[in-house]
């Protein structure tokens, strides 16, 4: 019985030196929170009795720049990533009842990432990543008058970031699905004493969990 090879789709694609795509996603993200010591002091704190963050979705879409370094191992960078997002905070109150708040952000994400790949197989490869990534929230009200209890979030975050993807080689572009996780560094609280909801709370951290649809190509050769 006759075997036939497989067709190679985009088979100089490895020789390009960079090439472009876009990229659209998922996200699910919350805070990871700490209370502060007023959380415990009774004096202070009269009303609350626990706090939490939920996770809640959102979309977020980009642009992506790749330089091959090697065979194994790519630089990539979002010149363009805009991320939305929301977190969802819930406060148990000490008579039983809950108050909900919700902190929505429009973030521009700047990663810079390495990506680790497989040798191709066929029209398939596999890759890791990981990197580090500089956040502006575009909707935060951490210099806003606030007259609702609601939290401040700061502008500028900071973390790092690893995932894994696959690469599906196509006649004319790369399509690759992405699974990534987002761990912020910085405090984004802007902590205010005047606010009930504030001052129980020491620091925030964003957690995210990203799903990506990345098309790649449009490359320029050697």
């Amino acid at each position: 019985m006759t075997q036939h090879a497989v067709e190679m789709n985009l088979p100089d694609h490895d020789v390009k030196p960079y090439y472009f795509g876009i990229m659209l996603g998922y996200n699910t993200s919350h805070y990871n929170i700490s209370h502060h010591p007023n959380f415990l002091d009774p004096t202070i704190n009269k009303r609350i009795s626990d706090v939490e963050s939920g996770n809640t979705g959102r979309i977020h879409l980009g642009i992506m720049a790749n330089y091959q370094l090697s065979k194994k191992f790519d630089l990539r960078f979002y010149p363009l990533n805009l991320v939305f997002s929301e977190k969802k905070l819930d406060y148990l109150m000490k008579d039983n009842s809950v108050e909900n708040q919700r902190a929505e952000s429009i973030v521009m994400s700047f990663p810079l990432q390495v990506r680790l790949k497989s040798d191709r197989i066929n029209n398939f490869r596999v890759y890791t990543l990981a990197g580090a990534k500089y956040d502006f929230d575009l909707a935060s009200n951490a210099g806003s008058r606030n007259t609702d209890n609601m939290l401040k979030i700061k502008k500028n975050d900071y973390g790092i970031e690893g995932g894994i993807g696959f690469q599906f080689f196509m006649p004319y572009f790369i399509l690759s699905p992405e699974i990534k996780f987002s761990y912020g560094l910085s405090n984004v609280h802007a902590r205010d004493t005047e606010l009930i909801f504030s001052n129980v709370v020491n620091r925030m951290n964003t957690r995210m969990l990203m799903f990506s649809l990345h098309f790649e190509g449009g490359g320029l050769g050697k």
